[in-house]
């Protein structure tokens, strides 16, 4: 007789669920391309190139990623003071992996 394991299955217990739990949210994949792109990136160039988030919202996501490990926050000891962030290595292994869903979207994008 074959078992329904399903039944004894967790998702919240599969890597898959942790990754997710990381990049959960609607800006917080955009934050992480924009700094494999163009690191380091300042907050206020991260807000322009999101457009549409608001200085709670960003600051709020790059505590959570800073805090997941994901991203590097460097402070500045100047004036006006400035702030810049950057992938941890950590953060550029998770993009290998995540550039393969942009490969993935130009490969079978309608085209214009």
């Amino acid at each position: 007789m074959i078992k329904n394991y399903i039944e004894n299955a967790n998702f919240e217990d599969t890597g898959f669920s942790y990754t997710m739990s990381l990049i959960n949210g609607k800006h917080k994949m955009v934050i992480l391309y924009c700094l494999m792109e163009f690191a380091p990136v300042r907050f206020n160039q991260m807000r322009r190139y999101l457009k549409t988030v608001t200085d709670k919202t960003l600051s709020m996501n790059l505590k959570e990623l800073e805090a997941d490990g994901l991203i590097l926050r460097q402070a500045y000891q100047q004036m006006p003071p400035k702030v810049e962030y950057r992938l941890t290595e950590k953060g550029e292994e998770l993009m290998k992996i995540l550039d393969l869903l942009c490969v993935w979207g130009e490969q079978n994008r309608p085209k214009r």
